[in-house]
């Protein structure tokens, strides 16, 4: 592993090659915050992919990319003199030493709990009007859920046990069947909603990230479907010529791989 210096070079070198880029190149100057917003959200999900996937060498990559658009944001940020990556640097550190007081003060904890009830306490005491605040209005639904579900846990609003949990989960699912069977669309939409809310907080309850679990589920189901496509080309098939019990002597071989 590389030395602090070492570190501290390699990044001083980032900012030069980002000063160097921001004078000489056409597309690097004529980028704004705006437009580097969309291109930072797919960098970001690249990386959770590669972490998904276990695979540490493009998690390094993809690191690096998202490191380029924090540093671009604050080389914009500095040319219109609002703040520079020091000041990034500097405020993200006010902010971890004021939020651990367990560290950088005399607070006493217990555990993990603790922490973060103090971190969510702590953040009303800045000002904050509701734990909810910082929970952003653009996050997926799934992401926003399990967010929503954490934060208002570290202020003690939360069930006692998994059982509980697990029981709204089945009260939720019966009254999703009961508008199914009624056919209310709209009712039937709003009640799936409360189903899936539910099984997302019963999974924070057995630490597991659903956003994680289902995007397991995604790349398994993707490998499987892909296997049944190759196969059937290889067997001069196509797919929507085959029946379904054709289709599952494939499935069923993508399972066991």
């Amino acid at each position: 592993m590389n030395s602090r210096e070492e570190q501290l070079k390699a990044f001083d070198r980032l900012l030069t090659i980002m000063d160097d880029l921001r004078e000489k190149c056409p597309w690097d100057r004529k980028q704004t915050m705006e437009s580097l917003r969309h291109l930072t959200i797919e960098e970001t999900y690249e990386l959770g992919d590669a972490i998904l996937d276990n695979d540490l060498e493009e998690v390094r990559k993809e690191l690096g990319d998202v490191l380029l658009h924090l540093v671009f944001y604050a080389k914009i940020g500095s040319e219109t003199k609002d703040f520079d990556i020091a000041d990034v640097a500097n405020g993200i550190c006010e902010k971890l030493i004021s939020r651990h007081p367990h560290i950088y003060g005399d607070v006493k904890v217990e555990n993990e709990d603790d922490v973060k009830k103090n971190w969510e306490n702590l953040k009303l005491k800045e000002g904050k009007k509701s734990v909810l605040e910082g929970v952003p209005r653009s996050l997926p639904a799934l992401v926003k859920a399990t967010r929503v579900q954490d934060k208002v846990s570290g202020v003690g609003f939360d069930w006692e046990n998994p059982e509980q949990v697990f029981a709204k989960v089945q009260e939720e699912l019966e009254e999703f069947q009961d508008e199914v069977n009624i056919d209310d669309k709209d009712k039937m939409e709003a009640e799936f909603g409360d189903v899936l809310f539910s099984m997302i907080n019963y999974a924070r309850f057995l630490n597991i990230n659903p956003e994680n679990a289902l995007e397991r589920t995604n790349k398994k189901f993707i490998k499987r479907f892909q296997y049944l496509e190759s196969k059937a080309e290889e067997n001069k098939k196509k797919l929507k010529d085959m029946t379904l019990a054709e289709m599952d002597v494939f499935w069923n071989e993508a399972k066991k791989l």
